[in-house]
Order: C-alpha cells, then structure tokens, then sequence
C-alpha cells in the first residue's frame, strides 16, 4: 500500500521513485444510497495547464469526450457511467517523458454528469479517493482519500501533478466547485 496522503499535503512522485515513467491516476467512489430518480455518472478528467495554471489549447483537456492530448503523454481509460464495484471507477495515464515542456501542471478532476438536473451533489458520494500507481510494476506508491468533507458541490479538483526543478510532485487539493464542469473549466482559464 502506498502513501497516505491528508487534504493539501505534497509528496514527490519522480525523485524517490526514479524508475516511475508511466502513472496510473485511479479514481473510485461510492454513492449513498438513496432514490434521485437518476443514475450517478461521475467523471474524471485532466486539465494540462501551463506556468500560471491555465490551460492553453482546447485538446489539452482530457475527458470521455477527448480521451487523450496531442502529445500522447494523457490519456483516459474511458467513462465508466455507474462507477459499481471495487476499485478505481476511471483511470487517467500519464506518461511522464511525453509531457510537453509548457505543461507545469496536471488537475485531476472528478465531475458530477448533469448534476444540477439531477439534483445530485457529492454531499451524496462517500469513499471516494485517487491514487497513484507505477504502471509496470502495479505498485500503489500513494493515495488520498476525500472524506466526507462535502456538501452541495458538483465538481472536485481531486490533486494536481506538477513540475518541481525537473520532477513530478503530487498535490492532495480535495476542493470543491458548484456549477459542475463549466465551473472547473472556467478555473483553468477554459471557456465554456
């Protein structure tokens, strides 16, 4: 078991762990139990931003409907619509050697899908987590878990991986945003 890390904590990613070159970003959750009259689909998504935490080019958002950037260096595993089951519910890749040298950081993002119509919030989610794991050896190097800290919001940055004089650190953020993706889209400088 890797790391466990608490809201706003850093740990180093690359410089302890010299071999990591390619990351499993795996995200779960659960839904309480209770009858909205909808399914929960929640969605993870990446947003590659630059130096001032700002994301450049439209492709450099990767989420189901964009599963990867032009450089090949993020890609998402796909939607899972009912997040059932153990374990991660999305993944994101990271391939750490392909990142374009203008991305500083990488926002790891959970999102409820038509959250407002819904009426569903992740005051209504319960274990949910990230964690990082070496692809090649299946290692779990760390993980964070949200906890129960929500109420009324619809969409989560989760972490961020950033660049830090050459390696790659990680952020333990667990902040939340009403008004879903369009919020998280505006805060990196996306507009919707």
């Amino acid at each position: 078991m890797g790391i466990q890390l608490s809201k706003g904590q850093r740990i180093d990613l690359t410089k302890t762990n010299p071999g990591l070159t390619k990351a499993i970003i795996g995200l779960g959750w659960d839904v309480n139990h209770f009858d909205s009259g909808a399914n929960f689909d929640l969605d993870a998504s990446a947003f590659l931003a630059d130096q001032n935490g700002k994301v450049i080019n439209d492709l450099d958002f990767v989420f189901y409907n964009n599963l990867e950037d032009p450089s090949g260096s993020v890609s998402h595993t796909g939607d899972n619509r009912t997040g059932a089951g153990d374990g991660d519910d999305e993944q994101i890749l990271v391939e750490f050697s392909k990142v374009p040298s203008h991305i500083h950081k990488i926002g790891i993002t959970v999102t409820i899908h038509d959250a407002d119509l819904r009426n569903q919030n992740f005051g209504q989610v319960s274990n949910a987590f990230v964690r990082v794991v070496n692809e090649e050896t299946n290692e779990e190097l760390v993980r964070y878990d949200l906890g129960e800290d929500f109420s009324i919001e619809t969409a989560i940055v989760v972490c961020e991986l950033y660049r830090h004089n050459g390696d790659w650190k990680f952020n333990a953020i667990g902040s939340g945003f009403s008004g879903g993706l369009a919020a998280l889209c505006r805060n990196y400088g996306l507009e919707v």
